[in-house]
C-alpha cells in the first residue's frame, strides 16, 4: 500500500481525514433508533446477535494483515503515519447480509501475546469484552462511507452512520471503526438518519 502523494491529498481529503465529530455533537443529526445503535457502548456483537432474532450471526473475514494504517488511523493511536500496524477488516452478518463492516487497527509494538492474530472468523468484540481491565475511550461518529471496503464489494460502501473509538487492554491500544449498513437499516426498518 502507498500512501497518496501531496497533489493526490489535497484533490481529495476527505479521503484522507472522515470527518469525526464526538458522538454526543452528532446526536442532533441523528434519529433515536440510530443513536442506540451508534452511542452504545456495550457489545455490538451482542446487539447484532439480539436484533438478528432467529436469523445466525457471523463473521466474514474480508482481510487481516500488517499494513500502513490511514493517517488519521495512526494520528488517534499515536504512532508515526507511516509505521506498520495489524489491520482487521471483517463484515458482521446476520442471516446471509451483512449490516456492519469493521476495521481494526493495532500498533505492532503492543500486540504480543494478546492473540488477536489467531481470531479468524471469531468477533472481535467477544475477545474485547472478556478482558477485565478493558477501557473503551470516547466515542466518535461520522456519516462518511468505510473507505476499506472498496475492493471488496460495492454493497458495503453503503453505510448510514460510522463509529469509533480505541480500547485500551495492558498496554495494547487498539481502534475499532464500525459502519453500519443500509442493508441493517433496511432489515430494523431504521430511519435514513
Amino acid at each position: 500500500m502507498i500512501a497518496p502523494t501531496v497533489r493526490q491529498a489535497s484533490l481529495f481529503p476527505h479521503r484522507l481525514f472522515p470527518h469525526w465529530l464526538p458522538v454526543a455533537a452528532a446526536r442532533p443529526a441523528m434519529s433515536a433508533s440510530w443513536w442506540q445503535w451508534v452511542a452504545s457502548t456495550d457489545s455490538l456483537t451482542t446487539r447484532l446477535t439480539v436484533a438478528g432474532g432467529t436469523n445466525a450471526f457471523r463473521v466474514q473475514l474480508l482481510r487481516q494483515t500488517i499494513g500502513l494504517p490511514l493517517r488519521d488511523e495512526a494520528l488517534t493511536l499515536g504512532i508515526e503515519p507511516r509505521r506498520y500496524a495489524w489491520l482487521r477488516e471483517v463484515a458482521l452478518c446476520v442471516g446471509d447480509k451483512p449490516w456492519v463492516v469493521a476495521r481494526s487497527v493495532a500498533p505492532l509494538s503492543q500486540l504480543q501475546g494478546k492473540g488477536l492474530e489467531g481470531l479468524g472468523e471469531r468477533s472481535l468484540g467477544s475477545w474485547l469484552f472478556q478482558q477485565p481491565d478493558l477501557v473503551r475511550g470516547p466515542l466518535y461518529a461520522t456519516r462518511h462511507q468505510p473507505r476499506f471496503v472498496a475492493e471488496h464489494s460495492a454493497s458495503l460502501l453503503d453505510s448510514v452512520w460510522g463509529r469509533r473509538s480505541v480500547f485500551q487492554h495492558s498496554g495494547l491500544s487498539l481502534l475499532v471503526q464500525e459502519y453500519f449498513l443500509s442493508t441493517m437499516a433496511d432489515d430494523l426498518a431504521l430511519s435514513s438518519r
